[in-house]
């Protein structure tokens, strides 16, 4: 289906038919990206996105940036919905590539690679004040401006996502009056301008040696020093103190052209902005890595511990005792939990999943059913899965040229989209399943069970039961079984090659 809405919005937009479209492997968001390939090996690239608002703000400013001249991709075409849109390829080589010879030999990089982080390093303060202006907040999502709601969120997801994983104890109530501390030392920094948010080498594509930026549409009003964190204390890229020093340097070169910087107040600033990231990316490292089991984040927890040591040597943590020595305690209990000290450690050295996918594909059971008649049982003896209840929406079973028919009949189907509440309704169920489909093939898990709920469980849940089964197996291959309960109707969307 996504692909479908590609083609049919490149062929709108340049009046021609593509020569191919290649689906592009998956990064950490659940965008969808395809190459589509044109006559003299030029090629565009196609995004579907299942967040329309996160679509917009990307889209919008693209456009902006690309006003006042920043080197970004351009956005050729948005579908009428906002959920796709076509735009520039810049490649396929990201700065996080380019420096992977470097970052793999422990922090040695070549002059080539310094060159090119310097060059990156000091087109920060371009987007950071040339485009610091409220048009452009006007457009960011989902937040205009950091604020002590979202800087609590990140220390938050610290402690409940890493810390609270590790068996470290502490008390709760005076480290949030440390974390309340700290979120209001950063909201007093005065230098501030469109904060990126996500900096880092692998959302800085190069196309011809030139570095272009992307994943930008999270970015908001804020302090300069979080980009600055976020891009110079990365975990996995090892830059030496002498390095990342010649890098603050060539930053603050750049900044000079906008803004009076003393070097010695920058410095005091960007260390408790370094220590602010290292919870949040501690906290993403705990969730991915401790309660998700992915390796890749686990092994990147005892770097992102040595940058929080940093912050102790310092005096980073000095105005927030409670967090300071809760840190501490950190360091010295290690990377990884012991077997005794923490069962989500303990889980990942007992399943076999996490180092060897199951032979057997998922499948999914997808029920549609009457509240009045009860939840589905789960036979599969798994447990878990999702029940979604349609009742908030326009019940076509109250009109009586519709009460003989089924979700499955064409004049009910018509109805409900043409209401729209279903799908609004189906819009976020969307979202939620596709990330945990993905997520139980990435882990090698083989069932899940979905169910959708109605009065009568004649209309509305069999709509989307059936409709999500379709969604599920069109997109990522997988077996559907279709269970309308009430209705009688049970059928098997077979497995595609392309699972």
């Amino acid at each position: 289906m996504e692909q479908e809405r590609i083609i049919e919005l490149y062929q709108k937009t340049f009046g021609k038919t593509p020569l191919g479209v290649e689906r592009l492997p998956g990064a950490g968001s659940n965008r969808i990206y395809y190459r589509i390939k044109e006559e003299g090996e030029t090629s565009k690239i196609g995004v579907y996105g299942t967040s329309k608002e996160e679509n917009q703000a990307f889209c919008s400013l693209a456009h902006l940036f690309a006003e006042r001249h920043l080197p970004v991709p351009a956005v050729y075409a948005v579908s009428e919905d906002d959920m796709c849109y076509l735009q520039e390829d810049l490649g396929s080589t990201s700065l996080f590539d380019f420096i992977r010879r470097g970052r793999e030999s422990g922090g040695n990089y070549d002059k080539m690679e310094q060159m090119m982080l310097r060059r990156v390093v000091s087109d920060l303060p371009r987007f950071q004040f040339e485009v610091a202006s409220e048009d452009v907040y006007e457009h960011c999502y989902p937040l205009k401006y950091m604020d002590e709601t979202s800087v609590m969120f990140d220390l938050n997801y610290f402690k409940y996502c890493y810390l609270k994983l590790t068996g470290v104890e502490f008390h709760e109530i005076h480290l949030e009056n440390d974390f309340r501390r700290l979120c209001a030392d950063l909201l007093a920094v005065k230098e501030v301008g469109f904060m990126y948010r996500d900096f880092q080498a692998r959302n800085v594509m190069l196309k011809d040696g030139t570095p272009f930026y992307i994943d930008f549409q999270g970015g908001r009003r804020g302090p300069i020093y979080y980009d600055v964190a976020s891009f110079l204390w990365q975990a996995s890229a090892k830059y030496s103190d002498a390095l990342r020093k010649s890098l603050i340097e060539e930053y603050m070169t750049s900044a000079q052209r906008y803004m009076d910087i003393d070097k010695e107040d920058f410095m005091q600033k960007l260390q408790l902005f370094v220590l602010f990231r290292t919870l949040q990316v501690l906290g993403a490292y705990g969730f991915r890595g401790l309660w998700e089991r992915k390796k890749h984040f686990i092994d990147s927890i005892p770097q992102a511990l040595k940058n929080l040591s940093q912050c102790l040597e310092n005096g980073s943590c000095d105005s927030y005792p409670y967090l300071k020595e809760t840190a501490l305690r950190l360091i010295q209990n290690g990377a990884m939990p012991s077997r005794e000290k923490n069962a989500a450690s303990a889980l990942i050295a007992a399943d076999s999943s996490y180092c060897k996918k199951s032979d057997k594909p998922l499948v999914v059971t997808v029920y549609s059913f009457s509240y009045k008649k009860g939840i589905p049982e789960d036979e599969s003896g798994n447990g878990g899965g999702y029940v979604f209840d349609c009742r908030s929406t326009h019940n076509p079973g109250r009109y009586e040229q519709y009460k003989q028919l089924t979700g499955l009949d064409q004049p009910v189907i018509q109805f409900l989209e043409e209401d729209g509440e279903i799908l609004n309704f189906l819009e976020s169920v969307y979202k939620l399943v596709d990330f945990h489909v993905q997520r139980f093939i990435d882990r090698g898990f083989t069932h899940l069970m979905l169910s959708f709920g109605c009065t009568g469980g004649q209309h509305r849940s069999v709509y989307s039961a059936q409709h999500v089964a379709e969604h599920l197996n069109r997109k990522f291959g997988i077996e559907v079984q279709v269970h309308h309960r009430e209705q009688h109707i049970d059928t098997i969307l077979k497995q595609t090659n392309h699972s």
